[in-house]
């Protein structure tokens, strides 16, 4: 359990550090649950200011490890703030927690005010002229984060697609179910692989519809950033394609509100070299490892691990990722319906 009480107490104590003259902080709210990580809002409060809305992102004390692979919160804090030099738009961050403060590993950004769940962002009407925008907006976005000086940044993991490949397909053998379709999508990667690349580059890892704050004039934000690696910058547009981010427009390949050419040349607009050969590579890799993800939660479930039904609706929807690797992997001219 969350002691409310003593987390109010320790950003209190921070206010002066995130605002000159604060008071406080007002408003707490958890935005998230999580064993691992939590989201909280607040206002930052000063006498003869404005209230100033941020969000705290933390691992508290006692939680378990990250993921294998995922980056620590403060590695994360410090891409986001590498990102934001390059012209990527993500929230500022303020301030990052030490031990010292007594509120556990995480950072505190400002709050970016927009809308950032995937279905009301393809399907709403007062955002129809972001969407205009929006791919070409993220293409743009893209090309920035992959420009990023990596001697800038912390160590990550660097990641080729075999050794990408080599893992989702150990991660599906460990499942132990025969899944016919997963297996002809494994046998095309490895005859179709991906051209080696002589430098790798930052790659945001989960680039998506549903970690993105969209407003009325697009893109205004990239959240999520703590599946960050070295790797294929193609990596990102692929995923970005997946048809399990497109919430029901299957004709906009693109998160559901655009199409490739426009994500390619804002990409390319903004200084991205395209490999499109890679990025088709990447959806086909994308929409596997989104399947091998939600078989994992089934396991989970049915193996007692997470008795929860979160996981266990995710995880039924691994025959959605039969269907779309069906449809990637055959030579069709429309998108599955």
């Amino acid at each position: 359990m969350v002691d409310v009480a003593a987390l109010q107490q320790g950003l209190d104590s921070l206010a002066p550090r995130l605002r000159a003259g604060a008071s406080g902080v007002s408003s707490l709210q958890r935005l998230s649950g999580g064993a691992s990580q939590e989201t909280w809002s607040f206002v930052v409060q000063a006498p003869t200011q404005a209230d100033l809305p941020m969000v705290l992102r933390r691992a508290p004390e006692g939680a378990a490890e990250r993921a294998a692979g995922n980056v620590s919160l403060q590695t994360e804090a410090q891409i986001i703030e590498q990102a934001a030099r390059f012209g990527v738009p993500v929230p500022a961050v303020p301030l990052v927690l030490q031990p010292a403060m007594g509120l556990g590993a995480g950072y505190v950004m400002q709050y970016v005010a927009g809308e950032t769940l995937g279905r009301r962002i393809v399907d709403e009407a007062r955002l129809a002229g972001a969407r205009a925008q929006l791919a070409r907006q993220c293409g743009q976005a893209l090309a920035r984060i992959h420009a990023i000086d990596g001697a800038q940044l912390p160590a990550l993991r660097r990641s080729s697609a075999a050794g990408e490949l080599a893992y989702y397909e150990a991660k599906h053998r460990d499942h132990g179910r025969a899944k016919p379709v997963f297996e002809l999508a494994l046998q095309w990667l490895k005859l179709h692989p991906a051209p080696q690349r002589a430098q790798l580059s930052l790659v945001h890892g989960d680039f998506r519809n549903g970690n993105l704050v969209v407003g009325e004039d697009g893109l205004r934000a990239v959240l999520d950033w703590e599946l960050a690696h070295l790797g294929d910058p193609m990596e990102d547009l692929g995923w970005l394609c997946v048809n399990s981010w497109r919430y029901g427009r299957h004709e906009l390949p693109v998160g559901g509100f655009g199409t490739r050419e426009q994500l390619f040349a804002g990409y390319v607009e903004a200084g991205g070299t395209l490999q499109a050969d890679s990025v088709h590579y990447w959806e086909i890799f994308g929409t596997l490892k989104w399947g091998v993800i939600c078989e994992s939660m089934a396991m989970a479930y049915l193996r007692g691990a997470e008795r929860n039904v979160e996981r266990a609706t995710i995880g039924r929807r691994a025959s959605e990722a039969d269907i779309d690797l069906l449809y990637l992997l055959a030579p069709r001219t429309q998108e599955p319906a």
